[in-house]
């Protein structure tokens, strides 16, 4: 059986819910509440298990805090032998504008902290989908922004970004990174 690893980034803790940071734990818990399944504290993460067609699918979300995501992947795929091809990675992304996305199939960590010690352990060929929070902070303030909250507003933008995540996620387990791309990457653009 083909399996799959959906890994959203984020930090653990309540004090982290909803900021612009834990926007891939918020795709992910999208997705499993529409799919009807439930995170489980597992390994260095929440992990929560379905099948799409056939296929299994390993949600996670690492509680490694984001600097050490890579342990929590580098695990999770060398566990479940799943193959790095077989992986996403959904982050939030400074440089695109609220409820903006974009999906790629490999390519550089663009300064996200996550993404970088991921790149460390497991090298760059990896998708990802990068969810767009915004940067409408002042020169220095981009932590303040990162693990600040999303306002109300901000979740009327966001909203609909979330909520195609989990079709991306289906489409991209189903028919592969470069359809899932074709398909979806226009949505994306703000």
């Amino acid at each position: 059986m083909d399996k799959y690893l959906i890994c959203g980034l984020g930090n653990p803790g309540s004090e982290y819910e909803d900021t612009r940071h834990n926007t891939g734990f918020m795709v992910l818990d999208a997705f499993a509440k529409a799919s009807n399944i439930v995170f489980e504290d597992k390994r260095y993460g929440f992990v929560a298990e379905t099948s799409i067609k056939g296929r299994k699918v390993f949600l996670l979300k690492p509680t490694t805090f984001m600097n050490l995501s890579g342990n929590a992947v580098r695990y999770w795929l060398n566990k479940e032998n799943i193959d790095q091809s077989h992986l996403l990675v959904i982050s939030d992304d400074v440089a695109l504008p609220l409820g903006a996305f974009r999906l790629k199939a490999s390519g550089s960590n663009g300064g996200h902290n996550g993404l970088g010690h991921i790149q460390q352990l497991i090298g760059q060929n990896y998708a990802r989908l990068r969810m767009g929070i915004g940067n409408d902070y002042p020169r220095g303030r981009q932590v303040d922004w990162v693990l600040g909250h999303y306002s109300e507003d901000d979740m009327k933008l966001l909203q609909p970004a979330i909520d195609l995540g989990g079709e991306i996620i289906k489409s991209f387990v189903l028919s592969g990174i470069d359809n899932t791309m074709n398909q979806f990457n226009k949505l994306g653009k703000k």
